[in-house]
């Protein structure tokens, strides 16, 4: 999703008159970009990603008088959820997954609604903030490139320290996706033997998903995951605190259903580290000698987001900024100090990436309007390697993964004080030592 600002922008940019767009300030809500530039005394924001980050950038941006476009590849608003399949539900119970000033409707009494409440969720939020005027759908961003001054000598973030510098410009390349056709996935899988590989919150929906339409297989692949079940053999072999601290936790708040269809043998969880092909399925086991047979073969392994964001780059440099390190080097999660005029939002995952993505745009606004200031490139740079060393203790080999999940309150409590924020919520000092923190005690932090 990317956000953009240009007063060059017109009406038929969403008949793809003007393929190449120009703007001053580029900000990245869940690999996302925004791009602000000053015209006059307005600032127009183009965001890249209609997705719950790129909501919240556009409600934000207009809360302050900047002037949003929202640009994003599908027909609907979203993101991910745009997407779901039908049995998927939230992960986390739905207090914890809420904007702060627009709760969940008193109707939703599931504490984890199935994907068509969260889509409905969104989309009342996007009507409620009068949102949906300022999306472009079926519209890609391509790349972006930046017209500017070197950053590699600056002491300051943009050379000035200021969020909007006198010279610099981005340029996005967007294309038409009105054309582009998808198939149903139930009818691809419909009588068909499927094996799903992986086995995080994906993995598990689709296998659920299969199995009310075929017997399905499961493999786990590549990365050690697992049900909390010995009889399956798939005990984990590290600790539940390590799959908090790196995001890498998969809750099934429907888990009784799902085991129910292991029993039955409509879904069979097999367990291994690597898998091959052959001509009538897949072979798994250390020396891949146990056949499954398999007409259809479903990768539920993730993506790399690290090479989706140094792709959007035009320029080598800048990607290399971004994909140069073991994890993504951002000052709160947010900024790369030789990076001029471009944020991210939603790269590091937490686990209720909507409030921290909440907080994290509130954060950016009041960085872009002038209410403080960044540190110097060189502070920046030196807070970032204290995270990562901190992030390597904390997750270890998944510390790439850029995980805020343990940590959800004190970084809230950093983009606060940077705001002007007290970072003591509740009503009293045990309140605020024993009560659990939910997107409602920020409801009052003003961006």
């Amino acid at each position: 999703m990317k956000i953009c600002t240009n007063c060059q922008i017109k009406e038929d940019i969403k008949d793809f008159a003007l393929p190449e767009i120009k703007f001053k300030f580029f900000f990245l809500p869940t690999i996302a970009e925004i791009a602000l530039p000053e015209i006059m005394d307005k600032k127009q924001v183009a965001i890249v990603g209609a997705g719950v980050s790129g909501l919240l950038a556009c409600k934000y941006c207009l809360s302050k008088g900047f002037h949003p476009i929202v640009f994003d590849t599908e027909p609907d608003i979203g993101g991910v959820w745009a997407k779901t399949i039908k049995t998927t539900t939230l992960q986390s119970p739905k207090t914890f997954y809420q904007f702060s000033d627009f709760p969940w409707p008193t109707s939703v009494t599931d504490v984890f609604p199935t994907g068509q409440q969260i889509r409905d969720y969104l989309l009342s939020y996007a009507t409620h903030f009068d949102l949906i005027p300022y999306i472009r759908f079926h519209s890609r961003v391509k790349g972006i490139s930046y017209d500017g001054p070197s950053s590699e000598t600056w002491s300051l973030w943009n050379g000035t320290g200021e969020p909007f510098p006198p010279e610099g410009k981005w340029n996005v390349t967007v294309e038409s996706t009105q054309t582009a056709t998808t198939q149903v996935a139930e009818e691809f899988v419909k009588g068909k033997k499927v094996v799903v590989v992986g086995f995080g919150k994906t993995g598990l929906d689709i296998a659920r998903e299969c199995s009310s339409i075929n017997v399905s297989k499961f493999v786990e692949s590549h990365i050690k995951r697992k049900l909390p079940l010995t009889k399956f053999n798939i005990v984990p072999q590290h600790s539940f605190s390590k799959d908090i601290r790196s995001c890498k936790i998969s809750y099934l708040p429907n888990r009784n259903d799902f085991f129910d269809e292991v029993e039955k043998g409509s879904i069979k969880l097999k367990k291994s580290q690597t898998f091959s092909f052959y001509d009538a399925g897949i072979l798994i086991s250390d020396d891949h000698s146990t056949q499954i047979e398999a007409q259809v073969v479903i990768y539920a392994t993730g993506f790399k987001g690290v090479q989706k964001l140094k792709d959007i780059f035009e320029s080598s440099r800048f990607g290399e900024f971004i994909a140069g390190s073991p994890r993504v080097p951002l000052y709160r999660e947010c900024i790369h100090p030789q990076i001029p005029q471009l944020a991210i939002i939603g790269f590091s995952e937490s686990l209720s990436n909507l409030y921290i993505s909440e907080m994290r745009s509130k954060w950016l606004v009041a960085l872009l309007e002038g209410a403080f200031k960044l540190p110097s490139v060189k502070e920046m740079q030196k807070d970032i390697v204290q995270w990562d060393d901190y992030m390597n203790q904390s997750a270890g080999e998944y510390h790439y993964r850029s995980s805020i999940g343990a940590l959800e309150i004190w970084y809230n409590d950093q983009l606060g004080k940077d705001m002007g924020m007290n970072p003591m919520r509740k009503n009293g000092p045990l309140a605020n030592l024993f009560e659990p923190y939910g997107p409602i005690d920020y409801t009052k932090i003003e961006a």
